[in-house]
């Protein structure tokens, strides 16, 4: 038998993977619940949950900054928004989603208004007016002396054999095509034919519908094959993603063209008029491949990126414009397409959720700046990643939330500088269902029972919803046995430093802490606790020791020293 003592001072590693147990320098736990590392590399008992609302109903939440210190949460129900300030909601909005259509909502913010999109609606473009919220569609710009609008047009494919005829009738002009084409979700879009945009009044069958001209053209003598169609409609659906990048206002994908990418002219977000390519004007692309590309989502950083179901394009023009697109696929791990997972900045790179929905991607420049890697953050924690339903990140203490479809959280802790990357799960009693950011703050939507709440992390809070314990628990590795062959371990004592806390339990037994730490508005015990044990054997694959509470009571850990000796 031999005699060890091992003590360890970090848990900048976080939860990691049985597959890791056995590894050298690994500076991790077995399992951790309800606590998050902090600089230093120790642990702490994360944040309660104050309730700040009861919700009717389940919920998306997004973030909406006017201003410094003028930060609004809104809540997207089933064809509503609820907007909260301050713990407080101040205004209910109308809006044209149900709650399944929520996963594929995106946005995008500039200055005072939010503009959002979904393949199956019309833009909408939240704004705020001498203290009020409205919600409208998105209209594209047009030419008064020309009635011509500033939309992008583009052939599709299930339209290249197909001609128009254009006849004179009673209010309007009649447009038939050659073979069956026309449904009724045409009524109301945008044609760009002889030189004009036309727009369908109504439908009488597959091969007519009557169309209205926004000026004067000569009649054709033959049937017209040079035609475009507005790219988005109700027949075609509207954008899939949004972002503004270099003062352009950005659409990516599109229901009937999802490879598309559709860049607003500088300064005018709603004038998509490519006109004669000067630098100014809007552009207009698609992605090529050898794989057909869904474009998921845009990001705007230093470069345009795209994340599509196949890989990661970039755009690094800088300025960009029609004459010079650079554009290029970096890797190859895709993105979600059943879901909008918004990419986040973390240490000024992109974090995004892989298209398997089994890890958490890091889109990095090489040292050179000129290509993107793909890093796993989860490579030690992927057993804690399964099926995001939401992602948001807090800048101020550097934690990225991802909101799991079983109701539970992975949270990362992550602070490069210090050698930080610490995966842990938080739990409560109840679900998780969304996760926002506003400002320096964390919300969440939560299901209690049969009711949804919106609840926000508060430090001072030790529990969840001012009356709901949670469960605060860290487990040791097991021990590594290097150059013993041992097979058994017999622990004789435990030593566990702590900071301000005024509540531990190591292997279940209750450390006793002085009795002057309870009083009101004392600090908490710091200094070393330890646990004699009678050192029962136990197998090596055996966690080696267990920190625990369920009381309402900070508890921070610095390190833990093992003492003990290895039986072969």
């Amino acid at each position: 038998m031999g005699n060890f003592i091992k003590t360890q001072s970090s848990f900048a590693n976080g939860e990691v993977s049985p597959n890791f147990f056995a590894s050298d320098n690994i500076h991790g736990l077995a399992y951790m619940e309800n606590m998050d590392v902090i600089p230093g590399g120790g642990i702490a008992r994360r944040a309660g949950l104050k309730t700040i609302a009861t919700l009717t109903s389940n919920a998306r939440l997004v973030s909406f900054s006017l201003s410094e210190n003028n930060d609004y949460v809104l809540a997207l129900m089933n064809a509503k928004m609820r907007i909260f300030k301050n713990g407080t909601m101040v205004q209910n909005l109308v809006t044209p989603w149900a709650y399944a259509d929520l996963p594929l909502v995106q946005y995008a913010q500039r200055f005072g208004t939010m503009i959002f999109v979904h393949p199956d609606y019309k833009p909408q473009i939240l704004s705020y007016e001498n203290g009020v919220f409205k919600l409208t569609e998105f209209l594209f710009s047009y030419n008064d002396a020309y009635d011509n609008i500033y939309m992008p047009f583009i052939r599709f494919e299930d339209s290249e054999n197909i001609t128009i005829t254009v006849t004179h009738v009673t209010g309007g002009e009649k447009l038939t095509t050659n073979h069956d084409f026309w449904t009724q979700d045409n009524v109301n879009g945008q044609l760009s034919l002889l030189g004009k945009t036309f727009t369908v009044l109504s439908y009488i069958d597959a091969q007519n519908v009557i169309a209205v001209c926004n000026g004067v053209f000569t009649y054709p003598d033959d049937p017209v094959t040079d035609w475009k169609e507005a790219v988005f409609s109700y027949r075609r659906g509207w954008p899939i993603s949004i972002t503004f990048h270099q003062n352009r206002l950005v659409f990516g994908g599109a229901k009937s063209w999802p490879g598309g990418v559709w860049m607003s002219c500088v300064g005018q977000h709603m004038n998509f008029n490519t006109g004669t390519g000067l630098d100014d004007e809007a552009i207009f692309f698609t992605l090529l491949s050898d794989r057909r590309q869904h474009i998921c989502t845009l990001r705007s950083s230093d470069n345009l990126q795209i994340l599509t179901s196949e890989g990661e394009w970039a755009v690094s023009n800088k300025p960009l414009t029609p004459e010079s697109v650079d554009i290029k696929m970096h890797t190859s791990v895709g993105s979600p397409s059943d879901i909008y997972l918004a990419p986040q900045e973390i240490e000024g790179k992109t974090v995004f959720v892989s298209k398997s929905k089994k890890d958490i991607r890091e889109l990095a420049l090489d040292e050179l700046g000129q290509n993107y890697n793909a890093n796993n953050l989860c490579d030690m924690s992927a057993h804690l990643m399964h099926s995001p339903i939401d992602i948001a990140y807090n800048k101020t203490n550097k934690r990225l939330f991802v909101v799991m479809n079983d109701g539970n959280m992975a949270v990362l802790n992550r602070d490069s500088s210090i050698g930080i990357s610490a995966w842990g799960r938080y739990t409560t009693k109840g679900k998780f269902y969304s996760v926002t950011v506003c400002d320096t703050d964390t919300f969440v939507v939560t299901k209690r029972g049969d009711s949804f709440y919106l609840e926000q992390f508060v430090d001072s809070e030790m529990m969840d919803a001012t009356n709901n314990k949670y469960t605060v628990r860290a487990v040791g590795i097991p021990l590594r046995s290097s150059g013993h062959n041992a097979r058994k371990v017999q622990i004789r004592k435990i030593v566990t430093r702590l900071h301000n806390s005024k509540t531990i339990f190591i292997n279940n037994w209750r450390a006793e802490l002085p009795n002057e730490i309870y009083a009101d508005g004392a600090d908490g015990y710091s200094g070393d606790v330890s646990l004699n044990t009678i050192g029962t054997c136990r197998p090596m694959i055996d966690a080696p020791w267990e920190i625990s509470t369920t009381d309402a009571m900070p508890i921070t850990v610095l390190g833990i020293t093992i003492y003990g000796r290895y039986q072969i």
